[in-house]
């Protein structure tokens, strides 16, 4: 039977464009291809100018297969989360009465533990990761733990469901309990290569596209405080021989962890210069958390291109502190949100934007109160704006990831990765997606009348913000990575 070549989507784009904003465009038509890459893109197409635009692009009616988007549905770029924890996942909700390192050593460790049982690991995987892609996650950078054949299974499972990732073994061959540490540091990186190897065997991509993965290594020391200088100095040489290896580690999270760095590594000038010295700042770096960045810190992780994860709920939770994100994106420091579970009570990156919100809020409250105009930056002591949250939770997490080329946008040339969106009835807390009722202003919407175009416009820009601010997984209708639908309430 002969196959359509091209799928095309027809409905409200909401896109990214830069930190203070993004496109709102009804009568949209998405062309994406059948290796799910986006062909190309038309704006303000008329109903009744469908079929003459697909035969302007040389498209007849066997060759396409036309998606139209429902009333209160808009398609916007999937959410990149930068920071979480597989394996911390069954512990969501707990622990939140301790700060970091009391957190790890009552509650994170004992759970990390379990998986070197692989059956478990093979039992609780798949809902876990099931939960991020219905929260609308389409990318996720995944902390495993330090067991090899658990982390096999976690890519194993985040390969077959289908999301993008990257996926991190973790190294710690010091200060753990002795329950839960790898015994050297040479069996630290054997293990690691053993992953890598691994990770890259399961899908080198498309025959079209070998460039093109889902899933990447990435080399994941824990924190400083888990590794020996043996085990740095053997990383430092392991990214040195690779440079397409990402790599990912947490940074000043939290006051008690940043002495302790400093005591362990005093010859260090701070915490940052600890990674930079065996190596482990360059573009494909990702820092999570950054909260007490000194000056010539936030300069250093500047000058090596290198990216921060923003994890607001979980610096909340534990009391580590709000970090100044205005500041460093005013500094030309690459910005993404993690939802950092299970530090953070939630795999949404809706989550992760709002209380991104609530933080800068409570950043301005503290240096202006008064809300007087200030000089500095566009975005130092300021609430952040919509625009920008959507760009850290979509475009910005995917430059953290130096994967902007691919993902984060969604552009001619890019790969689909996307969500349809469905807000028909968000604006009642009473009424989700389901109910009989549609909320009456979704009605003005219009994808044909021209002399409403201005206002539907408006009215797409408020259907956006109540998404992030009153939105969950039950308004994500479809998920799709490289153009493949892996998740939503239409999957289900």
């Amino acid at each position: 039977m002969f196959t359509p070549t091209i799928t095309v989507y027809y409905g409200s784009l909401i896109n990214p464009t830069t930190l203070t904003s993004y496109e709102t465009i009804t009568g949209c038509l998405i062309a994406v291809n059948a290796h799910g890459n986006i062909d190309w893109i038309i704006h303000d197409v008329k109903d009744s100018s469908i079929q003459e635009t697909l035969l302007q692009k040389g498209l007849f009616d066997a060759d396409v297969t036309i998606v139209p988007l429902q009333e209160g549905q808009f398609i916007m770029p999937g959410f990149v989360d930068t920071h979480t924890h597989a394996p911390q996942v069954p512990n969501t909700g707990t622990g939140y009465q301790s700060e970091l390192l009391d957190w790890l050593e009552n509650f994170t460790f004992p759970m990390e533990a379990n998986f070197q049982d692989v059956d478990f690991a093979k039992q609780v995987y798949p809902s876990i990761i099931k939960k991020f892609i219905a929260s609308g996650t389409t990318t996720c950078c995944y902390y495993g733990t330090l067991h090899l054949e658990s982390n096999k299974v976690l890519a194993d499972i985040v390969h077959s469901l289908g999301q993008r990732a990257l996926i991190g073994k973790c190294n710690m061959d010091r200060n753990c309990p002795s329950y839960y540490i790898e015994p050297s540091s040479s069996r630290s990186i054997s293990d690691t290569q053993a992953f890598i190897s691994y990770v890259r065997s399961l899908a080198p991509g498309p025959s079209d596209n070998p460039g093109n993965p889902l899933i990447y290594p990435v080399v994941t020391p824990r924190f400083a405080i888990s590794c020996t200088n043996e085990l740095l100095s053997s990383l430092k040489t392991l990214v040195h021989l690779d440079t397409r290896l990402h790599i990912q580690t947490h940074i000043s999270e939290n006051l008690k962890e940043v002495e302790y760095t400093k005591e362990l590594y005093p010859d260090c000038e701070h915490y940052a210069g600890v990674y930079d010295s065996y190596g482990l700042l360059r573009n494909n770096t990702i820092l999570a958390h950054a909260i007490w960045l000194q000056e010539k810190e936030i300069d250093l992780v500047k000058e090596r291109e290198v990216g921060i994860s923003h994890c607001p709920t979980s610096n909340f939770n534990l009391r580590s502190g709000i970090a100044p994100i205005g500041k460093y994106l005013d500094r030309g420091v690459k910005i993404g949100l993690g939802t950092d579970v299970s530090g953070g009570f939630s795999a949404s990156m809706l989550v992760a934007m709002r209380n991104a919100s609530i933080a800068s809020t409570v950043v301005a409250l503290q240096n202006n109160p008064t809300n007087a105009p200030i000089k500095e930056g566009k975005f130092t002591n300021r609430q952040l704006p919509l625009a920008t949250l959507l760009y850290l939770a979509t475009k910005g997490g995917a430059e953290v990831c130096v994967l902007d080329q691919q993902i984060g946008s969604l552009e001619p040339g890019k790969s689909f990765d996307a969500l349809i969106v469905d807000v028909s009835n968000i604006s009642s807390t009473s009424k989700w997606p389901g109910d009989s009722d549609v909320d009456p202003a979704l009605r003005k919407i219009s994808t044909t009348t021209s002399s409403v175009r201005s206002s539907s416009r408006a009215i797409l820009e408020g259907l956006l913000e109540k998404f992030v601010f009153c939105g969950d997984d039950r308004n994500v209708f479809a998920v799709f990575v490289q153009g493949k639908l892996i998740g939503g309430t239409s999957y289900a």
